[in-house]
């Protein structure tokens, strides 16, 4: 068996996509999952699968998810040592460390076109700082996340993809769950 991590777009936000995260739980072990956990009501689930096949568990949950609730949910799935990888190739971590509240990983759902990664590039964001590598944005945000000009809707309707955002706190949460 292998332990997962799913992150679920979009939901319990403003009201809408809600979604019970006791009552997820308890589908997530209907499917045949294991040692399955939630972490905070932003959609951040921690499960153990006989399938191994990450799309294949993609479209398992999603479905589910649709056939519960009856709206779409995308969503990405990692390991622990993906997410570990994702957190040590921050490359804010160094500088901004000790403002845990202010570093954001967005993880991208579709590969980034070199032209809109160029257009991101070349826009100024005062004194916002994003890097990209292998489908995360790292964001330096320091006046705070619900401030911030490059948050998630910004980021998937500048270079046209769909995201999902967590804040340091909950990676390293979800490493530490995962273990």
């Amino acid at each position: 068996m292998k332990k997962f991590i799913v992150l679920l777009r979009g939901i319990n936000v403003s009201g809408h996509k809600k979604i019970n995260m006791k009552e997820l739980k308890s589908y997530f072990e209907g499917l045949g999952f294991y040692k399955v956990a939630t972490y905070i009501q932003s959609g951040n689930v921690i499960f153990m699968s006989k399938i191994s096949d990450k799309l294949k568990l993609q479209k398992i949950i999603e479905k589910m998810i649709f056939d519960k609730y009856n709206f779409d949910v995308k969503t990405i799935i990692i390991t622990s040592k993906e997410l570990v990888k994702i957190l040590e190739q921050n490359p804010f971590k160094d500088k901004y460390e000790q403002e845990e509240n202010k570093l954001y990983f967005t993880f991208l759902f579709d590969k980034v076109t070199d032209e809109n990664l160029a257009k991101l590039n070349s826009m100024n964001f005062d004194s916002e700082y994003f890097s990209f590598k292998e489908n995360i944005i790292y964001l330096y945000v320091p006046n705070g996340y619900g401030r911030a000009k490059l948050n998630n809707n910004f980021i998937e309707k500048k270079l046209k993809v769909d995201a999902t955002t967590r804040n340091l706190k909950t990676v390293r949460k979800l490493i530490e769950l995962s273990e």
